[in-house]
């Protein structure tokens, strides 16, 4: 590849990715009117400072594994351990906390070992073993599923006060819990767009045998995202700990952070295949989900048509993005 060439390549890249990216916002803007039409015509408020506030406090964790899982996906991966491994963090979390506070630098570092223990697992297990990852990322929850049930009956360990305020305080309407979030939002774009990494990210998920003819270490590309997925995950195992104020072996799982994330990153336009997309959409993928959370508990919908809503949805983002991506390739053509 010539110099002058790669940077028409950026340039097409952040056009592929800003496409879709745009289109998430306006479908977030569009949901939040029909929202607020729909509340104030059942005699109810939606844009209240206290259903803001809870809109980022309920999109804060799963925003923050779709982060990771954005990662993965980009590099053509994806990760559906992330569930099993909240659950496991969040106990080790708060049972190495112990309520002291002494405990919280020891928990945070204990959380950061098995996280990037689980990530090199799963990376290995795809790159060496040449595992799915579809395949690879469930054994390995399953895994973790079964230490969890087997060590835990319910809740165990106890978060201290001091840390529990991640999880519930704020400054003016942004929880604590949000700025988290977009710390790890921008570190995550930082390194896709800023970095020798990201460049391979999207290398590695548009076309992994051309990345490797090109001199790309695809191996360690791939192992690396999944360390990052679970560092992700492991931080909103965390989050929940502080939430909870204890660990919960089924927290992640009753969350259903796992097929929950992958469709916040879809709906936000990365797409499955890996090589096209980016944080930014992810972002709105979760905002998108969490605002419609939050006009269905204030209607009282019942769980089974919000689900139908919401798979409606993203098979609809999808649909759309597949159609222009094939309007582009055919201009391009």
């Amino acid at each position: 590849m010539t110099p002058d060439a790669l940077p028409a390549r950026r340039s097409r890249r952040f056009a592929a990715v800003a496409g879709p990216t745009r289109v998430v916002f306006l479908a977030l803007a569009g949901v939040i009117l029909i929202g607020w039409a729909l509340v104030a015509a059942d005699g109810g408020q939606f844009l209240t400072l206290e259903n803001v506030v809870g809109v980022q406090q309920r999109s804060a964790a799963l925003g923050i594994v779709a982060v990771g899982q954005t990662l993965a996906i980009l590099a053509g991966s994806l990760d559906l351990s992330v569930a099993y491994l909240i659950s496991l963090t969040s106990l080790v979390a708060a049972e190495t906390m112990a309520g002291q506070d002494s405990g919280i630098v020891a928990a945070i570092a204990a959380v950061a070992g098995v996280s990037v223990l689980v990530g090199l697992v799963n990376g290995l297990v795809i790159t060496k073993l040449r595992v799915h990852a579809f395949i690879a990322t469930l054994g390995v929850g399953l895994i973790i599923k079964g230490i969890v049930d087997h060590l835990y009956d319910g809740p165990a360990g106890r978060v201290p006060e001091t840390f529990q305020h991640l999880g519930y305080d704020r400054i003016g309407p942004v929880p604590v819990s949000a700025l988290l979030w977009a710390a790890v939002a921008l570190t995550a774009w930082f390194l896709l767009s800023r970095t020798r990494y990201g460049y391979r990210v999207y290398a590695v998920g548009g076309d992994v045998e051309v990345a490797r003819l090109s001199g790309v270490r695809t191996d360690r590309v791939v192992i690396v995202t999944h360390v990052l997925c679970s560092l992700c995950a492991g931080i909103a195992g965390l989050l929940l700990a502080a939430r909870l104020g204890a660990g919960a072996p089924t927290v992640g799982t009753d969350g259903g952070y796992d097929l929950e994330s992958i469709a916040a990153v879809v709906l936000g336009g990365t797409a499955l295949a890996g090589g096209r997309g980016g944080v930014a959409g992810t972002v709105g993928g979760v905002l998108l989900l969490a605002v419609l959370d939050s006009v269905f508990n204030q209607l009282e919908v019942n769980s089974f048509f919000k689900d139908v809503v919401r798979g409606v949805v993203i098979v609809v983002a999808v649909a759309v993005y597949a159609r222009r991506t094939g309007l582009l390739r055919g201009r391009r053509a």
